[in-house]
């Protein structure tokens, strides 16, 4: 029995790679940017994408339509993560408030109070679950303004689950919220072990930095000598800000400097930090390959992750092949967007099963 599901904010779809199986059916999407609603359709060209902002009253009122039409009874919604982390009062936060483009998970409200839902999904950083959004003269945390409105008719379930605890070779914690209706079942994924990156990525060849192995995706990215050459001389687990001698320098011989987790290399036996959209600044956090210790003691792999490894980390099938002219900085920034596909089908499809529909949509499908 299919269960047909929209897509709010749906970038360009890199969360949904697993989920478009089993028996959810996504016959909608919408995404603002047309860049990343292009990508979308190249993914799930069956999908209805509506491009456009998600305020806009007359596009809303499309997708309702739409969705009523097609009985969509799941809802994934990805919003970006703005709202109040403080509720002091000043003039900027005012201005700030009034526009609705702020508090973009509003917008879901509208969907939830429109469409027979059985099941709601909403994802974000761990730090949305901390933040205010004003809401009937106040200002409350997201889940007591979901409870206030929806207890009654849903179940609202709500965790922070990390990537790492799901077979997936990355630390990547999200904020996930659950809605379903009282007489359906949707339990959390079981935990799994974690893959440290010896054994995801361990396999590869080495790369020196700018180098290609005539593997497809997986090709060093560039960066400059003085760089390279801090990164030959730091060991894992550790930043290029530490050594006494091979430290970050501009060509001008000065200097750089920085925070302790930036021209840092990873560790072989934990998995991979969080693939932000940064992911291709060997300055940025977190991102240097953990590479080999050398005959002469330096060190291989004086560079960020390749797209083959980032692909690999973020569980990312790695024969996915990209719209035309899609770049290497575009790719990693839509993964940096996305929660890990993995992570996402196991919460969607707990344990290796279906989800299943509210009565009448079994009813339906059985043509009663």
């Amino acid at each position: 029995m299919k269960i047909n599901a929209i897509s709010l904010f749906a970038s360009a779809g890199i969360g949904e790679l697993n989920l478009h199986k089993g028996n959810l059916n996504f016959v909608a999407a919408n995404e603002l940017l047309a860049k990343r609603a292009e990508t979308y359709e190249f993914f799930y060209p069956e999908v209805k994408m509506f491009q456009g902002d998600i305020v806009d009253d007359e596009l809303k009122s499309e997708m309702i339509n739409f969705a009523k039409k097609n009985n969509v009874k799941f809802l994934l919604a990805t919003p970006p993560c703005q709202g109040l982390s403080s509720v002091g009062r000043n003039k900027h936060q005012d201005h700030f408030i009034k526009d609705r483009r702020n508090f973009l998970v509003m917008e879901v409200f509208d969907y939830i109070d429109n469409l027979d839902l059985d099941y709601v999904l909403i994802e974000n950083v761990p730090r949305f679950l901390e933040m205010y959004f004003p809401y009937d003269s106040g200002f409350y945390l997201l889940e007591n303004i979901l409870k206030s409105r929806y207890e009654g008719k849903y179940v609202i379930d709500i965790r922070v689950l990390n990537a790492k605890d799901y077979g997936i070779s990355q630390s990547r914690p999200r904020a996930i919220i659950k809605m379903f209706k009282k007489k359906l079942e949707w339990p959390w994924p079981l935990e799994q072990p974690e893959v440290p990156l010896k054994d995801a990525i361990g396999h590869l060849p080495s790369l020196d930095s700018g180098a290609k192995s005539g593997i497809k995706w997986h090709e060093a990215k560039g960066a400059r000598p003085a760089i390279v050459e801090a990164m030959r001389h730091t060991k894992p687990g550790t930043s290029a800000f530490s050594n006494k001698v091979y430290y970050p320098k501009k060509d001008n011989g000065e200097r750089i400097k920085g925070f302790h987790n930036t021209y840092k290399r990873m560790v072989w036996d934990k998995p991979a930090p969080a693939r932000t959209t940064y992911s291709g600044s060997i300055s940025s956090h977190n991102n240097v390959h953990p590479g080999r210790v050398m005959s002469d003691g330096t060190y291989s792999d004086p560079r960020v992750l390749t797209l083959l490894e980032t692909f690999i980390v973020s569980s990312i099938r790695t024969d996915i092949e990209f719209p035309k002219g899609s770049s290497d900085n575009y790719i990693r920034t839509i993964i940096g967007e996305a929660i890990p596909p993995k992570l996402l089908e196991e919460i969607c499809f707990p344990n290796g099963e279906d989800l299943i529909g509210s009565t009448e949509l079994r009813t339906e499908a059985l043509g009663v």
